[in-house]
């Protein structure tokens, strides 16, 4: 038992250094991607702690939402924020696994570059949503009466640039649509693709379901804003996805462990001479001989058959 301890702590210790090498490198490629929507989370926050200066408290608007589920009540608004720290946290935690499991290959500097550019391009529209209209805040700091619900103007302009942690839990008017949707439905759609686990991916979506009634139950956000983040998140990714391996060199985002299968990338096939006649090339074929070594040479492999000319044709094209 201690030789098998000795040899698998071998093994994590090696396959963590391997990690620490490559991530490094990848990191050193794509640090400017990684920079830059860490810059554009701060600009969101800013925008976010703008429009609270000029948010204007009032009556609550009618929400189909708010008839149809049960207020959780400012006592019980802390569920839908463990809800989303546990997705955040699982998710976080989850891109780093190649450090220490082998399975399905993910790199976590590109997968964190992906995640970012998802989020930066949902949050951009998000900001010109909410500063386009600015709606009364239906949580219980942003309603009337109440002393936070607009931020009094700033005194100067370091003030401006500072991000409160507290305002950030405590904002009001920037409502459509909901920032926790958007984290919660890109790391869903993250894991959907690039996952290895069924289970977890069903988990996935039914826990973006839930947190979607939580928040309108906490009366953090009218439905309109989660019903808004739900199809924009998902088109955004889904236009996204098919442009950033072209523009940002992710071609090679996810690959397979495939160290122990031999290189199948080329096979040595004979070049069938249309001179010679149907029966001789299919003896050529069956026997191998009779072929001028000049005509062996390297073909890229592809699923289907070689018909009586030498050309591949792939029967999942042709309906077979």
């Amino acid at each position: 038992m201690t030789l098998y301890i000795r040899r698998e702590s071998s093994k994590l210790w090696k396959r963590f250094w391997s990690e620490i090498a490559t991530e490094i490198g990848l990191l050193a490629e794509n640090w400017k991607y990684l920079l830059a929507g860490i810059i554009c989370q701060y600009i969101h926050g800013l925008a976010a702690k703008g429009v609270h200066y000029i948010h204007l408290p009032g009556p609550t608007l009618q929400d189909l939402g708010y008839f149809l589920l049960p207020e959780l009540g400012q006592e019980r608004s802390y569920i839908s924020e463990t809800v989303f720290t546990s997705v955040f946290v699982s998710f976080f935690l989850w891109t780093f696994h190649p450090f220490i499991l082998k399975s399905k290959k993910i790199y976590t500097v590109l997968i964190w570059c992906r995640v970012l550019a998802f989020l930066v391009a949902c949050q951009f529209l998000r900001v010109i949503t909410f500063y386009s209209t600015q709606l009364p805040g239906p949580n219980y700091h942003c309603r009337e009466g109440s002393k936070v619900s607009t931020l009094p103007w700033p005194k100067s302009p370091l003030e401006v640039l500072e991000i409160n942690p507290h305002g950030v839990m405590y904002g009001c008017g920037d409502l459509i649509f909901s920032s926790h949707m958007i984290f919660t439905l890109v790391f869903v759609l993250t894991y959907q693709k690039y996952g290895t686990k069924r289970f977890i991916k069903l988990f996935g979506w039914l826990i973006a379901f839930v947190q979607s009634l939580l928040i309108i139950a906490s009366r953090k956000h009218y439905t309109v804003d989660v019903v808004v983040a739900w199809y924009t998140v998902n088109l955004v990714v889904f236009c996204l996805d098919k442009k950033l391996p072209e523009r940002l060199g992710f071609s090679y985002l996810l690959l397979l462990r495939t160290s122990e299968l031999p290189d199948r990338t080329t096979v040595l096939l004979p070049v069938i001479s249309k001179e010679r006649t149907k029966e001789e090339n299919h003896k050529l074929l069956l026997n191998g001989n009779g072929v001028d070594p000049a005509d062996w040479r390297p073909r890229a492999q592809v699923n289907g058959k070689i018909d009586s000319n030498g050309v591949h044709t792939d029967n999942s094209l042709n309906g077979a």
